[in-house]
């Protein structure tokens, strides 16, 4: 075996595992909290990225949870949201090989304020 084939198979193996890590969904599910922080981020691959404050207890540390967010039009709606109590729709993906798809596996999906 060559090493150009020996690359070709590798390559070929990594973009297998890459494509079902993507379109593969681990779990859904709903996050509410407020929402803090919204940036995007990377050297190469630029992401948004955000940050929701969940609380249950008044008086108590928030729990934070960290999520991902593909395509400035999602995002805009985030922006417009920002600073207030939100529910988040998002999808986890697990063994993503690379950054270049966020930071985090949660991806969100959609944003709804509920104050």
């Amino acid at each position: 075996m060559s090493l150009l084939s020996i690359f070709l198979l590798l390559a070929l193996i990594g973009g297998i595992w890459t494509s079902i890590a993507v379109f593969y969904t681990y779990s859904t599910g709903d996050r509410t909290g407020y929402l803090q922080k919204l940036s995007r981020k990377g050297w190469i691959c630029k992401t948004w990225e955000g940050e929701v404050a969940m609380s249950n207890v008044p008086g108590q540390m928030p729990e934070k949870f960290y999520f991902t967010i593909h395509g400035d039009s999602l995002a805009r709606a985030f922006q417009a949201a920002e600073g207030k109590r939100v529910t988040i729709s998002y999808s986890q993906h697990v063994a993503i090989p690379t950054s270049c798809f966020g930071d985090t596996p949660y991806w969100a999906s959609s944003v709804r304020v509920t104050e």
